[in-house]
């Protein structure tokens, strides 16, 4: 599957986030999940989940008369994608600029910049016994 395919907009990766909560979930309930931060009709959210479908992302199973919807991403297969890409459209391909980037535009607590360094020190090691 193309990488492009896994490019998604602010509610389909929220529609995403419900299903790989969830394992699978009915348009209704998709719905219902969302109604706090999305209100949204039920017609919205099957269209959305039937393009997303044609994209490949999901897929569903009939039970009755309705869909059950369930990811046939990962979470994390979605995350490189859109991360390669805003890397690549925005940064020319650095990575260093992305990460200076997020380190100079947000606070970042000190617990995390120490797993920050801990990561980077354990890619080294990987790096060097290659």
């Amino acid at each position: 599957m193309s990488q492009r395919k896994h490019q998604l907009g602010d509610l389909q990766l929220a529609i995403m986030r419900v299903l790989w909560r969830q394992n699978e979930a009915t348009v209704r309930q998709v719905q219902d999940a969302l109604e706090a931060s999305r209100p949204l009709a039920l017609t919205t959210v099957a269209t959305m989940l039937t393009k997303m479908e044609d994209k490949g992302v999901v897929g569903h199973r009939a039970e009755g008369r309705r869909y059950v919807y369930r990811p046939l991403v990962s979470e994390r297969q979605v995350r490189r994608s859109m991360v390669r890409r805003l890397t690549e459209g925005l940064f020319a391909g650095d990575a260093l600029a992305v990460v200076s980037h997020l380190l100079s535009e947000r606070e970042i607590p000190a617990g995390e910049l120490t797993e920050l360094k801990r990561m980077i020190e354990q890619r080294e090691r990987e790096e060097n016994e290659s």
